[in-house]
């Protein structure tokens, strides 16, 4: 591990000497990560990409690639394109990655069983903003806005992120 590795403990990730507060999935960690159970799947996942919403912030790094109205995420295990971002208008359920509320303003995406996915092994494995301070999540990790913005500042594609 190194100090640019983003590392789950019980009391926040740790990153760059510093401990960062967030929230994990309502079903805590798991080393069987299943669709809708709620659970953080434990591992060493990497960064894959930055989503961002351009009406609401400036891109936050060179690398981040805007959400549009129609942006969606599939979250059905019987689909083809089962945990993978697709566009509306789109018939298996699926996951609305521009929303009204701002969890989603900024979207740090992990290779939790990606590119190549098993159905019913989980999706949308994200790092993004909280609702407020110890309310889990679906199975994302979850910073204060403040927090995740920094965080976005310093990552890079491949930062690692380890949930043990």
């Amino acid at each position: 591990m190194t100090s640019d590795d983003l590392v789950l403990t019980p009391k926040g990730v740790r990153f760059q000497g510093r401990l960062w507060p967030c929230t994990i999935g309502k079903g805590g960690t798991s080393q069987s990560k299943r669709e809708g159970d709620g659970a953080t799947p434990r591992g060493m996942h990497q960064i894959v990409g930055m989503l961002y919403r351009p009406d609401r912030l400036a891109q936050p790094r060179p690398w981040a690639r805007p959400i549009g109205p129609l942006d969606l995420w599939s979250d059905d295990p019987n689909d083809q394109h089962y945990n993978t971002q697709v566009r509306a208008p789109y018939l298996p359920s699926h996951e609305k990655l521009r929303r009204s509320d701002p969890l989603y303003d900024l979207v740090i995406l992990t290779d939790w069983n990606w590119p190549n996915a098993v159905a019913g092994r989980g999706s949308a494995i994200f790092i993004h903003q909280y609702r407020r301070p110890g309310f889990p999540t679906e199975g994302c990790i979850a910073f204060s806005r403040r927090n995740l913005h920094a965080i976005a500042a310093q990552i890079r594609i491949g930062t690692r992120l380890i949930v043990a």
